[in-house]
């Protein structure tokens, strides 16, 4: 099977969240069950793109509206990924250092039209195009509806919703732009009264998946306004756990981790690089080390963060450490913190691909109090690392994580984001730091868990073949 991802993101080429990990490992994983699998994505100014080298496939114009633009699709010239990677070059648009800007309608329409105008003119044309969240929602509503894209119309699309809270809205004007349609198909594109790209990709492509069951539950009912249109469409939606790249995410063979480990020498390994944030960070290694990882938002209910590490350090012997950016108010916070619990807390207030995987691995309790969180991604890396995640009862967070006081459990869950329900829950946790023994048995065992793409990947496949 011949499968097309379009995406904004894949790591390592471009990462803001989630959705680059995901585009970044999933195709790899299906060429590994024997198919053809690519990634079509915009070329930007990352030091990947300036340090890799890429060849011209295809030169051509794009026509938006009484606009002409020139654009290029550069493929990577290594195929060191695990799949191919094509990007859409269009200098004045997507080359710039940052993925998104405040106002990315055009930037991503070119996108999308330009991918699509080099697909439709290709010999052998892809059995599925999967595209990813708003950034590429008109591709399905174009591939049906514009005329000069009739010869893909028959290919069966696919959308996957990593995050509904990010819909793509944009002013009825982007409609003159959009290759030739008729009139009365208008409605495809939007939603309310105005364009909304993610509405549009839900009404037209064939299937819409979400990266976890229980997160496509939730949007039944919490869609950022999409609720009802999502279950009007409930017939085609369906919800397939993210995996992780377990490739990349192995304490045994990470590059980054001071000491590599596997389950036999898990508790030698952890306690190497617990030593060494210790000591980076002025924190204390014999007391249990809970940490943050990921943005400073209100999704991730980084506003509690401050509350929360404040009440739980005046009352508990344990250190904190974040890592994360985002609301600078929270910023402020995070770091004010660190006088007033020298030597038990601190923060990282930035971006560091290596220190987090080294508090992956480090830590003994990672945190994600999230009020919204699709799949989720870092409590899987903190299982494959031994460290015990304690989280907010939502999204993929319920479809992965156990709470220890249940048969089987290995995790802390909570029942909802706030400074009491994760104080609690930490205070829990110090409890079951206290019993080295089981607490030494759990680490092994969440080590063991496999969150590995195989089985998603094969999960997608089989969706695909039902579309064929």
């Amino acid at each position: 099977m011949n499968i097309t991802h379009i995406s904004a993101e894949c790591y390592p080429l471009a990462k803001v969240g989630g959705l680059a990990d995901v585009v970044g490992a999933l195709p790899k994983y299906q060429n590994q069950l024997g198919h053809e699998s690519m990634v079509i994505m915009p070329f930007y100014n990352t030091k990947f793109t300036q340090n890799n080298t890429f060849t011209e496939v295809f030169k051509s114009e794009i026509h938006l509206g009484y606009h002409t633009i020139d654009f290029q699709i550069l493929a990577l010239k290594d195929n060191a990924l695990g799949f191919d990677v094509f990007c859409v070059h269009i200098p004045q648009l997507l080359y710039t250092a940052k993925v998104y800007s405040d106002d990315d309608s055009m930037r991503f329409l070119a996108f999308q039209v330009a991918a699509l105008d080099w697909i439709k003119q290709k010999r052998d044309l892809p059995d599925i195009i999967h595209c990813h969240d708003h950034h590429t929602g008109l591709i399905p509503f174009m591939m049906t509806h514009s005329f000069v894209y009739d010869r893909l119309r028959s290919i069966p699309s696919v959308v996957t919703i990593h995050n509904a809270q990010y819909q793509g809205w944009a002013g009825m004007e982007l409609a003159e732009f959009i290759p030739h349609f008729k009139a009365d198909r208008l409605g495809f594109t939007m939603w309310g009264n105005s364009i909304n790209t993610l509405a549009s990709a839900i009404k037209c492509a064939w299937k819409v998946t979400t990266v976890s069951p229980s997160y496509m539950e939730e949007l039944m009912y919490k869609a950022n306004g999409l609720e009802n249109l999502l279950r009007h469409e409930h017939h085609k939606c369906v919800g397939i756990l993210n995996g992780i790249d377990t490739a990349v995410w192995n304490p045994k063979a990470d590059d980054y981790l001071v000491k590599n480990y596997t389950i036999k020498n898990s508790l030698s390994g952890k306690k190497a690089n617990k030593d060494y944030l210790c000591k980076t960070f002025n924190l204390d290694a014999s007391k249990p080390l809970f940490t943050f990882i990921g943005r400073l938002v209100g999704e991730k209910a980084a506003d509690l963060l401050p509350y929360m590490c404040d009440r739980a350090l005046s009352y508990q012997d344990i250190s904190i450490l974040i890592l994360g950016s985002g609301d600078s108010n929270v910023e402020h916070q995070l770091n004010s913190l660190k006088e007033k619990h020298s030597g038990r807390y601190n923060a990282f207030i930035g971006y560091d691909e290596k220190l987090s995987h080294i508090m992956y691995a480090g830590a003994d309790f990672l945190l994600m109090p999230s009020r919204v969180e699709p799949c989720g991604l870092n409590q899987m890396y903190a299982l494959r690392y031994g460290t015990v995640p304690v989280v907010n009862r939502i999204g993929g967070l319920k479809d992965t994580v156990s709470d220890f006081s249940l048969n089987g459990g290995f995790g802390i869950t909570c029942n909802e984001a706030s400074v009491d329900a994760f104080n609690n829950a930490i205070e829990r946790g110090v409890s079951w730091y206290s019993h080295k023994e089981a607490f030494n048995k759990n680490t092994k065992y969440m080590m063991s868990i496999d969150h590995s793409w195989d089985k998603s990947a094969q999960d997608y496949i089989n969706l695909y073949k039902t579309l064929k």
